[in-house]
């Protein structure tokens, strides 16, 4: 087994740290690695570039995408050192490996209140922060040429520049499991993906909601159906919108998006059938219903309270974005109202749990970005704080005691991202270039396929 030269993980990473270490890293190998700026954040913190290898084929990796899925920082200096100390990722693979450093530092630094620890799942939510869907990078409402955030253009403009043979982005998935979604099939990943998560203990999500229509390639791995224009409240929960993961696929890029869980829930790798599935559905439904309404009283009450400044926009942003898609997720998982309009697929126990997951998910950050509207101002004029902090509580109780979560150690889950990316990244070697000789469009003959994304 390989060794890192990396001192063991027991935090995530900040911005700050990221680029240090990048920088230390360097100056140990000057010959083999290179960091440049690549770009400016909208706050101007620098987007570092980390270049490992002198290949012709590029590989590009992007960390932190998403503001509160830190392990992707965290993988990509993993990667870099064993780039570094394993030459058949480099010379051997005639491969450069690129790796962002985090494509959302702005976002990131606003969930270190959280990042150094406690792991517990209330100081997690309490302190969470995930911009609204308008603000997160790898999106493109507008296509490519609508681009407004300096990050997404700097990400299109690395994707043009280099034309990688493989692409991958580095998520988290706070409460629930592991799993891979590509732009195109690799095969024999499916197995590579089970027999990491085996040996690192590490739950695979055999049914995200994420991908409850998606085309499945194997156990927990999805093929991403294509983009198609939709309005907002689709888009965040239904449609395979038009993003960066595609971008790409012109240049004969295969991108693979790998999802490292924080709290593991050993139930969504149970592919069971569930003895009552409506029963259950109605049960998340009509709990995220209740939820849901809570929460909109809660936010009428302190409304007019906050006041009318940029990091209130910038809490009150995801928030409404989540309130906007709970009816319609709550509708379309209850049998007795989304049946005929677009009946569910055949649901394991492991699905029925990630959708369990993923309603109180909606539910508590939503919590927890409104009990920071309050802590920030200092004021509780409404008196909803206590309420707040005990949904909150209540919560993640139901999330420990109810659904079994429990916290997987940082290295670890860096070890598994890792090594699943490295996976990814020799079958994309063995099978990208015959796609990209063929000549493969890629979605021309098939149906656009709905999706559920938060």
């Amino acid at each position: 087994m390989w060794r890192c030269a990396l001192p063991p993980l027991l935090r995530y990473p900040t911005v700050d740290e990221l680029g240090t270490r990048a920088a230390a890293l360097v100056a140990r190998h000057p010959e083999d690695a290179r960091l440049r700026r690549a770009g400016t954040s909208r706050a101007g913190t620098p987007l570092w570039l980390l270049s490992v290898g002198h290949g012709s084929r590029q590989a590009l990796v992007v960390a932190g995408p998403h503001a509160n899925e830190p392990v992707g920082g965290a993988t990509v200096l993993r990667l870099a050192e064993r780039a570094l100390a394993d030459p058949t990722l480099t010379t051997g693979a005639d491969a450069t490996w690129n790796l962002l450093l985090c494509l959302d530092p702005d976002g990131l630094r606003r969930n270190e209140r959280w990042l150094r620890g406690p792991y517990t799942l209330g100081h997690y939510f309490r302190n969470f922060f995930r911009p609204g869907f308008l603000e997160q990078p790898e999106w493109l409402p507008d296509g490519a040429a609508g681009a407004v955030l300096p990050e997404t253009r700097t990400l299109l403009s690395l994707q043009d520049e280099l034309r990688p043979f493989f692409q991958c982005s580095l998520h988290g998935v706070d409460v629930g499991g592991g799993f891979v979604e590509l732009t195109r099939d690799l095969p024999g990943l499916a197995q590579r993906v089970a027999h990491t998560a085996a040996r690192l203990g590490i739950p695979r999500e055999l049914g995200p909601y994420d991908t409850l229509y998606w085309p499945n390639l194997g156990p927990a791995v999805y093929r991403i159906p294509p983009p198609r224009p939709t309005d907002l409240a689709a888009a965040i929960t239904e449609a395979a919108v038009e993003s960066t993961w595609f971008h790409p696929h012109r240049h004969g890029t295969v991108t693979a998006v790998v999802e490292a869980p924080m709290w593991g829930v050993a139930a969504v790798e149970d592919g069971t059938p569930p003895a009552d599935a409506a029963a259950v559905l109605r049960t998340v439904s009509h709990t995220l219903r209740r939820d849901a309404h809570l929460l909109e009283r809660i936010l009428a009450r302190i409304r007019p309270h906050l006041a009318a400044a940029p990091d209130t926009a910038r809490l009150l942003a995801p928030v409404e974005d989540y309130l906007l898609v709970c009816p319609g997720l709550a509708d379309a998982w209850d049998p007795d109202v989304g049946a005929g309009e677009r009946p569910l697929p055949p649901l394991s126990t492991g699905h029925l749990t990630a959708l369990r997951i993923a309603g109180r998910r909606l539910a508590l950050r939503t919590a927890g970005l409104l009990h920071q509207l309050l802590t920030r101002s200092g004021t509780d004029p409404a008196d909803a704080l206590p309420e707040l902090d005990r949904l909150v509580d209540e919560w993640c109780a139901d999330y420990h005691d109810g659904c079994g979560a429990r916290w997987i150690p940082v290295a670890r889950q860096v070890e598994y991202q890792s090594r699943v990316v490295l996976a990814a990244f020799d079958l994309a070697g063995r099978y990208a270039p015959a796609c990209s000789r063929s000549g493969e469009s890629g979605w021309g003959s098939e149906a656009t396929v709905p999706m559920h994304r938060e």
